[in-house]
């Protein structure tokens, strides 16, 4: 589903998506609108501007998760303010990538989302990290967290050096398959929803550094 509020670059969007082989469900223009949609439609990936006229992205993408959770959401932004990179990662968007960005890496962009991959615009994922890392000085792991398998973990600590699921397949030796299905154990043995807070649940633990 795509979600902006400007009709030619919304139709173009999904105009490039749909040419890429991907089923568009709903173009929509409005925040309260997509929320409303994608209960019904249930799409896998949203493509969401930050700037709606009737809500904020961040309002739509907690709305978003709400009415139908297992969706991810690929922030398409003019806007690569530090602010509304982190709140809306915060929100739970899984990526975010700006409007500048050329047709191919939108569309690998998508791939990526769908696949569960957390896709930023080159500079934006290392601001993200940072600030989940500033506020691990803070957190206290709790002392029944649930127990990984050690390639669980390995995997972990993968995805919270910021390497995509192809990086740790191959640095791994296993199938992109695999480590897809290693993160969705972790994710389910965690109680957490996609990548994002998985990085941040990690770094909280120090996973992200090499002891």
């Amino acid at each position: 589903m795509v979600v902006d509020d400007h009709p030619m670059w919304r139709d173009g969007v999904a105009r490039d998506l749909d040419e890429a082989g991907y089923e568009v469900v709903a173009a929509v223009g409005e925040g309260g609108q997509a929320v409303r949609v994608a209960a019904a439609a249930r799409p896998d990936v949203v493509v969401l501007d930050l700037q709606l006229p009737d809500l904020s992205g961040v309002e739509v993408i907690r709305g978003l998760l709400a009415a139908h959770p297992p969706v991810r959401v690929l922030m398409l932004s003019a806007s690569g303010e530090q602010q509304d990179v982190l709140d809306a990662v915060k929100a739970g968007a899984t990526g975010y990538l700006l409007k500048s960005a050329a047709r191919e890496e939108f569309l690998d962009a998508v791939r990526r989302t769908a696949d569960g991959d957390a896709v930023f615009t080159p500079g934006l994922a290392g601001l993200v990290l940072g600030e989940y890392r500033r506020l691990a000085t803070a957190a206290q792991p709790a002392d029944d967290a649930p127990r990984l398998t050690d390639r669980e973990t390995e995997v972990l600590r993968l995805v919270a050096k910021g390497l995509s699921y192809k990086q740790i397949a191959e640095r791994l030796v296993v199938s992109h398959r695999t480590v897809q299905n290693h993160v969705q154990n972790t994710l389910g043995k965690l109680q957490l929803h996609n990548r994002v807070e998985l990085v941040r649940y990690a770094i909280e633990r120090g996973l992200d550094t090499d002891s």
